[in-house]
């Protein structure tokens, strides 16, 4: 029997002491994602003969009984595959807008946004996908039955999850919000400590009848019919005809060239993948190499092309459906190039003059991302989200599950911050049926047309930075999938003009330096900047392994 890896490290929140930077290797198949028993379970089904398709139905599922801080099946996702033929593309299984949604539903008489309403309670849910997501992934990919996917995740609910430090810390800062919401007497308000083992009985069956049941179940049967009473007897709008009419859309990723590198990220309504290329289109004439990693020069060039994206982002991205994006001239090198213009060395550009070229809402660190590379070289980049922690703190003790609050991701008022500090804009602006803006940046890499690397990660807003610094890291300062996903990291989003770092891991001299030209330093305000789980295929074709030191993440592989 083969043996499995499992990497065994874990710090919460941040690598504040001595963390391993080697990268778990396997000879075959890896699955990283924020939990080793969601991990486990993927690599299992890989073990078993699925192939990567099947280990992200089990994962993702998985990580909704592990992880119920962000992994669920009251929310939604993206995904990003590439086929070990070459085939790549997107799924969208985003969280909708419901009929009875409305422009001005979070705004009082006088046209402020009402605190709280588009993030706590059921107002703030919108109509999930998760359901429908894993199961469009089997039906066109899959290869072992779903009752072999479903029944170890099924196991875990019952037998129930080992709380971790981390989850400790989770659970205890955010009771009050739950109780708040959901009452006292509901299941995860109660006082848990490390070591402590939650059971998730009512989970396990909702699990069971969408097995037997098929994705109707969710959106139409039993489950549908319960959800939809839930959210309305709880103040919110989502009725049986919403799940319903809830279908995934199959996307075209986002694909662009970064000097010897091919990247394939996700597109619309994700902002990441446009970002992400507008970003790496810019800085590719610097050298960064030269520069070194963390320099004052290279934060510089980060920072100022990490400035004019986001203004770009907040005002020209939206859901496709709705909005028309001018992807040509957002991806074009001479509209990026006319963009770092006004960059200058000496000193910072203002993002009071920066606005979005010629041709902005706080979002939340809670969501979760994993990555998987099969046998026989599938890959799959997967983001998932409730948006804020645990949703929007509204569970069903019936149903044994969070709800998202993923409504907070539209803009209420164009040019009010979100909860992640985001401005946006009326592409953004709430609509009936409409797929919200999210910064979910799944991403895989290939390098001479083959797969070279497989990463995402948590983090709201900083989602598309983290991303960024991860491949430069392998890409420009050499570093190994450990060593790059464990590496400090700072954020620059156009609004606030503050550049975000992470406390104590930058020398004081480049910060002073930093802010002497013009730029606010700012390490208060990100003790976390993203989470990233990735994967990295070496040149004797083996899979390694970088699970984020900053949480309980796992590297499992065989």
């Amino acid at each position: 029997m083969k043996r499995v890896a499992v990497l065994m490290v874990w710090l919460w929140p941040t690598c504040s002491i001595t963390w391993a930077q080697q990268p778990v290797v396997a000879e075959h198949a890896m699955v990283v994602s924020a939990r080793e028993e969601a991990s486990a379970i993927g690599a299992e089904i890989l073990r078993k003969g699925g192939n990567a398709f099947d280990a992200m139905v089990a994962t993702e599922l998985a990580l909704a009984v592990a992880y119920p801080y962000a992994g669920n099946i009251g929310g939604g996702g993206f995904m990003v595959y590439r086929k070990a033929d070459g085939e790549t593309g997107a799924l969208d299984y985003r969280e909708k807008a419901p009929m009875g949604a409305t422009k001005d539903m979070y705004l009082d008489d006088s046209g402020h946004v009402i605190p709280g309403l588009s993030t706590e309670g059921a107002l703030a849910v919108g109509v999930p996908g998760t359901v429908a997501g894993v199961f469009a992934v089997h039906e066109r990919f899959g290869k072992l039955p779903m009752q072999d996917i479903m029944a170890p995740v099924i196991a875990l609910a019952e037998k129930g999850v080992v709380v971790t430090a981390g989850q400790e810390k989770q659970l205890s800062t955010y009771r009050e919000a739950i109780i708040k919401i959901s009452g006292s007497a509901t299941g995860l308000a109660k006082v848990y400590h490390q070591g402590d083992t939650i059971r998730y009985p009512a989970l396990a069956n909702t699990l069971r009848r969408i097995l037997r049941n098929g994705r109707d179940e969710f959106y139409k049967g039993e489950t549908a019919r319960s959800i939809a009473g839930f959210i309305q007897k709880n103040g919110g709008i989502i009725t049986l005809e919403d799940l319903g009419r809830y279908e995934v859309r199959w996307r075209r990723p986002v694909f662009f060239d970064y000097k010897d590198l091919r990247i394939i990220s996700m597109s619309p309504p994700s902002s990441g993948g446009i970002t992400l290329a507008q970003i790496m289109t810019m800085i590719a004439p610097y050298p960064l190499s030269r520069y070194g990693h963390n320099s004052q020069a290279t934060i510089q060039v980060l920072t100022e092309a990490e400035r004019r994206a986001y203004a770009d982002r907040n005002y020209f991205l939206g859901d496709p459906d709705f909005t028309v994006i001018p992807y040509a001239t957002l991806l074009s090198k001479n509209y990026l190039r006319r963009r770092m213009k006004s960059f200058s060395p000496d000193k910072a550009t203002p993002s009071s003059t920066v606005s979005h070229g010629q041709v902005t809402i706080s979002e939340s660190n809670e969501t979760t991302h994993y990555s998987i590379v099969d046998q026989d070289g599938n890959a799959v980049a997967v983001t998932t989200t409730l948006n804020g922690a645990f949703g929007s703190k509204l569970y069903s003790d019936e149903l044994g599950f969070f709800f998202n609050n993923e409504m907070d991701d539209f803009s209420a008022k164009p040019g009010e911050p979100n909860s992640y500090g985001l401005i946006g804009a009326e592409a953004n602006s709430i609509a009936p049926q409409k797929r919200m803006l999210s910064s979910m940046t799944p991403t895989i890499v290939e390098k001479q047309g083959r797969l070279f690397m497989v990463l995402g990660t948590p983090g709201g807003s900083t989602i598309i930075t983290s991303v960024l610094q991860v491949i430069l890291n392998v890409r420009e300062f050499g570093m190994n999938i450990q060593e790059a996903v464990n590496a400090p990291r700072f954020h620059h989003q156009w609004l606030p003009d503050e550049v975000l770092f992470e406390p104590g891991k930058f020398p004081q001299h480049i910060l002073q330096s930093l802010t002497g030209k013009g730029y606010h330093v700012n390490e208060q305000s990100a003790p976390v900047i993203g989470k990233v789980d990735a994967i990295l295929i070496n040149s004797q074709g083996k899979r390694e392994g970088g699970a984020d030191c900053r949480g309980d993440d796992k590297a499992v592989g065989y």
